[in-house]
């Protein structure tokens, strides 16, 4: 029995669960993710650990597709059928110098647990946070906690700097020495940010967790190319050298799914409906 010890919306559509499942908070290493299913009939879905306490890990997602949705109706003490992990490989950390990690949207809750072990490490940890307006940044408070310097941007300018995560990565880069960065959010963002560090010849990793489907190797939805090699998000990483990802590729492979996805979800919301749960009177 895997219990939701509690449940919450902290951005519009983003959600924090705290989940009991004591073998995966025992072992669970920055980098790494979880599989969850809802119930027996569920589909599997991979979720980054985002933090640990005691027997309970901490997973924070966006409800966009059809499974996504209905976990954010999960309440606290809701039971999950199974919760498998850790998986994947850990993120490589060491004392490196200054570190820096950066977050866009949903991406920023990989970021604490990576943080946090960079600081335990001895690095100075520099925390770069972006999403597409004030409203959707998340976790602000916590990484601002862990990292020696946080700084905030957003597309819209309603909040820290006015633009892009990688507008001031470049600007930090230009001024100082960065020995490690780590990029986590939407793939365009991670094609985007990762250039920025091209010309400084700083190793960049990517975590390219969003495209699994069964988290063993087995499937293949989550075959990428990194450095002219296919290999499985799954196992070999999730975190990969971001200079190496074709990330061309990758967007491409993303979109593959984007029709059942959309009728799932349609099939989803009548499903809601009928059973009088969701309906349009709760979103």
């Amino acid at each position: 029995m895997y219990t939701v010890n509690t449940a919450s919306e902290i951005a519009e559509r983003i959600y924090e669960f705290w989940i009991r499942a004591p073998q995966v908070a025992r072992n669970a290493r920055a980098g790494q993710f979880l599989i969850l299913r809802i119930d027996e009939q569920g589909e599997r879905i991979p979720l980054t650990i985002s933090a640990v306490n005691g027997d309970a890990v901490r997973v924070v997602f966006m409800a966009v597709g059809k499974t996504t949705q209905h976990l954010a109706t999960l309440k606290a003490g809701d039971a999950l059928a199974d919760v498998v992990g850790p998986l994947g490989k850990p993120s490589e950390i060491e004392n490196f110098g200054t570190a820096c990690v950066v977050g866009g949207g949903a991406g920023i809750a990989c970021l604490p647990i990576i943080a946090r072990e960079l600081k335990e490490a001895g690095n100075h940890v520099i925390g770069i946070i972006g999403a597409r307006n004030a409203g959707l940044l998340i976790l602000e408070d916590e990484m601002r906690e862990i990292c020696d310097e946080l700084f905030i941007t957003t597309d819209d300018g309603s909040k820290g700097f006015h633009g892009y995560a990688a507008d001031v990565l470049k600007r930090e880069l230009d001024h100082r020495t960065i020995d490690r960065v780590w990029i986590i959010g939407p793939a365009i963002m991670m094609k985007v940010t990762s250039a920025a560090t091209v010309p400084y010849g700083v190793k960049t990793f990517v975590s390219l967790n969003p495209i699994m489907v069964d988290g063993t190797g087995m499937c293949g939805s989550c075959r990428v190319t990194v450095g002219g090699e296919t290999k499985f998000a799954c196992v070999d990483g999730p975190e990969f050298d971001a200079h190496q990802v074709d990330f061309v590729e990758l967007m491409q492979r993303q979109r593959i799914y984007t029709d059942q996805e959309k009728a799932a979800v349609e099939r989803f919301a009548e499903h809601t409906c009928r059973c009088g749960e969701g309906g349009h009177h709760h979103g």
